[in-house]
Parts: C-alpha cells; sequence; structure tokens
C-alpha cells in the first residue's frame, strides 16, 4: 500500500472502530499503569510471587549443592521459551496473510464476520502483528532474564564458608530481583496475549472488540488482584515490613 492510500484510512474507517481502537489501547497501557500503582498498595500476584522469589534465594545460600535450584530456575525459562517460539510462528502467518486478498475472502465468508475493504482488513492484521511482536520480545527478554538468574545462582555465597546474614540478605534481594524482572517480562508478553483475543474480536465487529477490551481487562484484573492462588501465596508469607 501506499503513502496515498493511507492517507485515505480515516477516512475509510468508520467512527466506531477509530473508538473501538483507542479503547483498546486505553485499556491495555492503562491497565498496566494502574496495576503498577495499586501493586504497591496492595499486592499483586507478581509482587507476592517475588517475595517468593526472594526467599527462595535466601534458602539457596544457605545450601552445599544448588543443582536443584538451577534446575528449577532453567525450568521457569521453558514457558517464555514455548511462548516465544509460537509468537514467532503466529508473526510469520500474519505477514503472509498480510496483503493477501484471498485471507481476506476467507474472513469475509464467515457469517459473524464484519464486511469491510482489504485496507481495513490489513489494519486488522497490522494491529494483531504489532502485539505479537511486543510479545515475542518480553518473551525473549523474560527468557534472557532468566540465564542471567542461573548464573546468580551459581555465584552464590558458599555455605560452608562464614558469611553474614546482610551479605546473604543482600544476595537475596538482587538474585531475587533479576528473578521477578524475568518474570514481570513474561507478565507483559501473556498480557499481549491476552489482549490478542480482544484485537481479534475487531474482525467481528467494532462492538466486539469493545467487549472483548473490557473483559479480557476485568479477568486480568480479577487473576492479579482477587484470585484464589494469590490469597494462598499470601498466606505462607510473614507480614511486609
Amino acid at each position: 500500500m501506499n503513502d496515498a492510500t493511507w492517507m485515505r484510512l480515516p477516512a475509510l474507517l468508520p467512527l466506531l472502530d477509530w473508538a473501538a481502537l483507542g479503547l483498546f489501547v486505553a485499556g491495555w497501557s492503562g491497565y498496566v499503569r494502574f496495576a503498577r500503582h495499586r501493586a504497591s498498595r496492595k499486592p499483586s500476584i507478581l509482587a507476592t510471587t517475588n517475595r517468593w522469589r526472594r526467599q527462595w534465594m535466601l534458602q539457596t545460600t544457605w545450601r552445599d549443592n544448588r543443582i536443584v535450584d538451577s534446575a528449577v530456575a532453567q525450568s521457569l525459562s521453558a514457558s517464555p521459551s514455548f511462548f516465544a517460539s509460537t509468537s514467532i510462528f503466529i508473526i510469520g502467518g500474519l505477514l503472509a496473510a498480510l496483503g493477501s486478498d484471498r485471507a481476506s475472502e476467507l474472513v469475509h465468508d464467515l457469517p459473524f464476520a464484519a464486511r469491510t475493504s482489504v485496507l481495513v482488513f490489513d489494519l486488522k492484521l497490522v494491529l494483531l502483528l504489532a502485539i505479537f511482536i511486543f510479545a515475542f520480545f518480553r518473551f525473549t527478554w523474560s527468557l534472557r532474564q532468566y540465564s542471567f538468574g542461573v548464573v546468580m545462582v551459581g555465584a552464590a555465597p558458599d555455605s560452608k564458608r562464614y558469611v553474614d546474614e546482610a551479605q546473604r540478605a543482600a544476595f537475596a534481594d538482587r538474585a531475587g530481583r533479576v528473578m521477578g524482572l524475568a518474570a514481570e517480562s513474561f507478565n507483559d508478553g501473556l498480557r499481549a496475549c491476552y489482549m490478542a483475543f480482544a484485537a481479534v474480536a475487531w474482525f467481528v465487529s467494532p462492538w466486539a472488540m469493545i467487549a472483548g477490551t473490557v473483559t479480557v481487562v476485568w479477568i486480568l484484573f480479577r487473576r492479579e488482584f482477587h484470585s484464589e492462588v494469590l490469597e494462598v501465596l499470601r498466606e505462607g508469607l510473614d507480614p511486609a515490613p
């Protein structure tokens, strides 16, 4: 598509579609900021598991054999590795479909899909493409950070020689923080996958996209701040200082 075609896009896309797209972007970015702010007042599932990671790293300093710790850290990287590989396949499929009249015709044949031009159809594909590219970078960065965490486990203070509590606590803080950053990157990529479902709803109608955005944000909120697993995780921790 040339520049002149893209210049006609604001006129080709109905106002309701622009509103749905704006709500999607605002809902995603707004929830990310809201979750970070709320986590400082009420622990989220990520903040709570970060405290468990810190406790795990502290326990590592007391163990002579850290093979299990290294194996656990490596196994944690399996999830971002899987999602990164899946994102690559999705990105390749979206690139193949981009600009293809055949792909647009197949969607138009669906009885519940909205009838749009090839240009608008490509715009929806571009949105999905951007989401999964973002997810891919977050998953791969999470994978690298987990590998950094494995290195720190290998460099943990020796349990056999004298190490004061301040040194152990400092190591646990640093190593736990690295593991927490890896989990946060993975969480960002997972959120993107969730939001992709709302973007897919745009192929049905802008109203479906609006409903999908609200539903996905609500699900994310419930799982991060009001899930049963969060209550179980918090039961085993001492009150935050």
